[in-house]
């Protein structure tokens, strides 16, 4: 029989451990949104927003950025809303039905939603959009990921969708949630397929914002849909967003993206560094919206296929030589803390043992790199066997795509490394070359985290079918039985005890096998002048401007 769902989904609303809180503060003081809610909405006005980084593409099903899913959430909506709780709520789709077997899920669709071209979302609209995804020529980096085991959409009547699945899949629900797996008009994929990732008016959703114009380097504008009147369950209102315009200008300089907030020229500011909180805290002009992040955590992903990294003794090595606990408090002053597991503390089924099990130890590094056969030293102090150096490459990206001061943590760990006598270079390379060489499994180290609130996301770093030359996420390139029986079987079921099982495995095991060093979790902290009010985070950390408004 099927499972008929209204809202809640037993895969996360039974993980209570997994539920996210949201603090706002002003010095003094706040709620758990920008401004509070006391006051009487007003409409109209514009917003400027500053982030610290601009997407490469904005094509939501192709990117896999977490600033595109954060920009472009103002323009596509998705079938279902998830909250803070991990329980999903009505969005474009009013219910919901999931097979007893998780091998497929039927939407019954709202049936008053248009694309902002004036179209109708519609059964063929969702059919569209998830072959699009799943389509060779969309060169899906995330989205594909997150449609999984995506056997194609029946489209039942005008308003009912069945999505199907070769296996049971059960984080669908979730995934639906986000906007990678949101929609586009269709009539703008046949027209403006390949354009998509270029931001502006090809770029029709069903949002409370219209994609109105972009300038590289420079800023995104986004305008008020009027017609609007399809907000999820749980929004503070419906209808039209209270803001006529929102601006996204794109600061990657922390002092400048500060500075503007400061001087007023821009509202919200987002990421505010850690070097920075105590000061704004202190402000009374400026309120705070923190959130912890859920998914994987900021860490090194380290390329078993590339050598030295193919030598779990020079793995291990570098996992326990990096003084992550001194490195991260001096970078992050606190704000930020040290990592123990490849995801977060606030995602469902993370291993609280895992804290503490791997400390730094610079003579289990030392007595590793011996046993590995790197005994020789060369005139720099680095190792050497068979008279080459121990040299790992550790890409930059260019420096507008680098965020959190990242750039600053891995010139530390290149220092408490080359302690033990491993050289860590570091290339800055353009975007496009970086993509192709991480993706390609051509570099020793990649570096990234990952914004989602669902344990599966260790499936997509992990599990060797996830490989980045597919379209999936694993750039350990490692290929481990049991990563992949546990992490298929993660996504098989619903079945608490079983996830929790397997994900603890999972993580205690890609930890055991260093094949991910985690260093932080992520703590999103966004600025906002006190004139803006209903401003919210979602279980992703991404901000929502549909019931922000300014007064005073």
């Amino acid at each position: 029989m099927p499972r008929s769902v209204r809202r809640p989904s037993a895969l996360i609303a039974a993980a209570a451990a997994g539920t996210l809180l949201l603090a706002g503060c002003a010095s003094g003081g706040g709620s758990a949104a920008a401004g509070g809610d006391a006051a009487k909405p007003v409409e109209g006005g514009s917003l400027t927003y500053a982030v610290d980084t601009e997407p490469v593409s904005f094509d939501i099903h192709a990117s896999s950025q977490d600033i595109t899913g954060a920009i472009q959430r103002n323009v596509f909506d998705s079938l279902v809303r998830q909250d803070d709780k991990g329980e999903f709520h009505a969005w474009l789709a009013k219910t919901w039905e999931i097979a007893a077997d998780l091998k497929s899920y039927t939407f019954h669709l709202r049936d008053d939603v248009k694309f902002t071209d004036g179209t109708v979302f519609d059964a063929e609209a969702v059919k569209v959009n998830f072959d699009r995804i799943v389509a060779k020529d969309t060169k899906s980096q995330y989205a594909s990921s997150l449609i999984g085991p995506y056997t194609g959409t029946d489209v039942i009547d005008a308003h009912t969708v069945k999505v199907n699945f070769s296996e049971p899949f059960a984080p669908f629900l979730q995934a639906a949630s986000t906007p990678y797996l949101g929609f586009y008009s269709p009539a703008t994929i046949k027209e403006n397929g390949p354009k998509l990732g270029s931001g502006g008016a090809v770029d029709i959703g069903t949002g409370p914002f219209v994609f109105s114009g972009y300038t590289k380097g420079q800023s995104a504008v986004f305008t008020k849909n009027p017609a609007y009147n399809w907000a999820p369950e749980g929004s503070a209102h419906q209808g039209a967003p209270y803001l006529d315009k929102l601006t996204v200008r794109f600061l990657s300089e922390s002092s400048v993206r500060i500075g503007a907030l400061n001087s007023g020229q821009v509202q919200v500011a987002d990421a505010v560094p850690p070097a920075d909180v105590k000061t704004l805290k202190a402000d009374s002009r400026i309120q705070l919206i923190t959130k912890a992040t859920p998914g994987a955590n900021y860490g090194l992903v380290l390329n078993t296929t590339q050598a030295p990294l193919n030598d779990p003794l020079v793995r291990k090595a570098i996992q326990r030589g990096i003084d992550v606990d001194t490195d991260i408090k001096s970078v992050y002053f606190g704000v930020y803390e040290r990592a123990w597991s490849p995801i977060s503390p606030t995602t469902p089924y993370y291993d609280a043992s895992l804290e503490k099990s791997w400390p730094y130890d610079q003579a289990q590094s030392n007595s590793l790199l011996d046993q590995a056969g790197w005994t020789a030293r060369d005139a720099d102090g680095y190792r050497t066997k068979d008279g080459k150096r121990l040299t790992v490459e550790w890409p930059l990206m260019p420096a507008e795509y680098v965020r959190d001061q990242r750039d600053t943590l891995g010139t530390a760990i290149q220092a408490d490394l080359k302690k033990i006598g491993v050289e860590i270079t570091r290339p800055r390379l353009d975007i496009g070359t970086y993509i192709k060489k991480v993706y390609a499994g051509e570099e020793g180290i990649a570096d990234y985290s990952w914004a989602r609130f669902e344990p599966d996301v260790l499936r997509l770093y992990f599990n060797s079918a996830s490989d980045p030359r597919k379209g999936g996420q694993n750039a350990t390139f490692y290929k481990d039985a049991d990563l992949d029986t546990w992490t298929d079987a993660g996504k098989a079921t619903l079945d608490k005890a079983v996830r929790q099982d397997v994900y603890s495995k999972t993580q205690k095991k890609a930890v055991d096998l260093a094949l991910f060093v985690p260093l932080y979790v992520r703590t999103a902290v966004a600025g906002a002048g006190t004139d803006v009010h209903g401003l919210r985070s979602d279980p992703n950390t991404w901000l929502n401007f549909y019931d922000t408004w300014l007064g005073k």
